[in-house]
């Protein structure tokens, strides 16, 4: 590539020109965009918004969340060269889809975080796009979906995870990542009938009407069953995917903050994701990534990965 040529490749995030197309500028250098999107607050004709929600004061156990989705980004930064693997198609080159940066919230007032996500992505949602959500703790997602309700009504949910996150919790001032599906199912949000959760290998003695599959029976019956028994619960019924990076096992995601060891493998969480295009995604995050523990990076090379497969299964009926 001559000088003068790669000058003009030099911080995409900025100076690109238009919403769609990969990018083939250096992995190593420039703004840490998603996917070297375009960062912008114009949504005007977008059809797809990633958004950051740098937030992690609701954990139990190791902090460090808040750093997710700028690690998230800048291991995004080695996949706009190519479309994503095994789809057969190219999101980026298909749709307008830009990095919406942020979400902006007073650390300090912890009780005006929920409101202020929920209007964050009522913002989002009210111009049309969808949205991908780079996490942050899991609590997040509970505001979401409640933006998303009011959209679509009673969501499908496709949780995947190594907890249930049903602790019985009644308060729901309190913020806890624990007790965020618990509060999204009780309060109407979430059709637990139309849910299911995958990868689970923690003790829940109530589901509320959710189907789950643990990480043994996803080790020990395939993805192609599991893939089944999804499409199977959700139907064409609105879904979002919540995909918390422990149902990753450590081996493949140390970087979080509540690991539990025999989780899914990295293959098999990319198989599960692809074998599901096809369903009705309309929104979808990647959280719990914790850059403190993530001592090669791993976890949000996983976290990036997973954040494009739910683009290209999102972008999958609208091509």
């Amino acid at each position: 590539m001559a000088l003068e040529d790669a000058k003009k490749q030099v911080d995409q995030a900025f100076t690109r020109d238009t919403l769609r197309g990969l990018s083939f500028e250096n992995a190593f250098g420039g703004a840490t965009s998603f996917l070297r999107r375009r960062y912008t607050k114009d949504l005007t004709g977008v059809d797809l918004a990633i958004t950051g929600v740098p937030f992690d004061q609701s954990v139990t156990h190791r902090p460090g969340t808040r750093f997710g989705p700028r690690a998230i980004r800048e291991a995004s930064s080695l996949q706009p060269y190519d479309p994503p693997y095994g789809w057969g198609y190219d999101p980026l080159s298909q749709f307008n889809i830009v990095d919406y940066g942020d979400l902006a919230f007073d650390y300090a007032r912890i009780q005006d975080f929920p409101d202020a996500l929920r209007q964050h992505f009522r913002t989002i949602l009210a111009a049309g796009p969808g949205t991908v959500m780079l996490g942050g703790d899991h609590y997040c997602t509970l505001p979401v979906l409640q933006a998303y309700a009011e959209k679509y009504g009673p969501m499908s949910v496709i949780q995947f995870d190594a907890h249930s996150d049903l602790w019985p919790d009644d308060d729901m001032a309190r913020i806890d990542h624990g007790t965020m599906m618990y509060k999204a199912v009780k309060s109407g949000v979430v059709d637990a009938s139309r849910s299911i959760q995958i990868g689970i290998r923690t003790e829940c003695d109530d589901y509320l009407g959710m189907d789950y599959i643990d990480a043994r029976r996803v080790h020990e019956q395939g993805s192609a069953a599991v893939v089944e028994r999804v499409r199977a619960v959700v139907g064409e019924h609105p879904v979002y995917l919540t995909f918390d990076i422990d149902a990753l096992d450590p081996a493949f995601a140390p970087g979080t903050g509540t690991p539990v060891w025999g989780g899914l493998h990295s293959w098999q969480a990319a198989a599960i994701l692809r074998d599901l295009a096809g369903i009705n995604l309309v929104g979808g995050d990647v959280v719990e990534v914790s850059p403190p523990y993530d001592t090669t990076g791993a976890t949000a090379v996983a976290g990036a990965h997973v954040a494009m497969e739910l683009i290209a299964l999102w972008g999958w009926t609208r091509r």
